[in-house]
């Protein structure tokens, strides 16, 4: 089993090796991290309808997609 232990608290990073890690390694795997304040939508989610678009862009909160829903 592989076992990934994140400490970089970028959300985009952490997704972006997620997906990687999904795409690239056909054996068991296991990734443990943290995201700095930020605002994960699911694949299939409408950010507009989930997220106050004001408060986000004010307080410069990331909003990333996940690649699954």
């Amino acid at each position: 089993m592989l076992i990934i232990k994140r400490h970089n608290t970028d959300p985009y990073f952490n997704l972006a090796t997620e997906e990687y890690v999904l795409k690239n390694f056909s054996e068991d795997s296991f990734m443990l991290w943290r995201n700095s304040p930020s605002i994960i939508v699911g694949k299939h989610q409408n950010t507009l309808a989930e997220i106050n678009i004001d408060y986000v862009k004010r307080n410069n909160i990331p909003v990333v997609r996940r690649l699954s829903g």
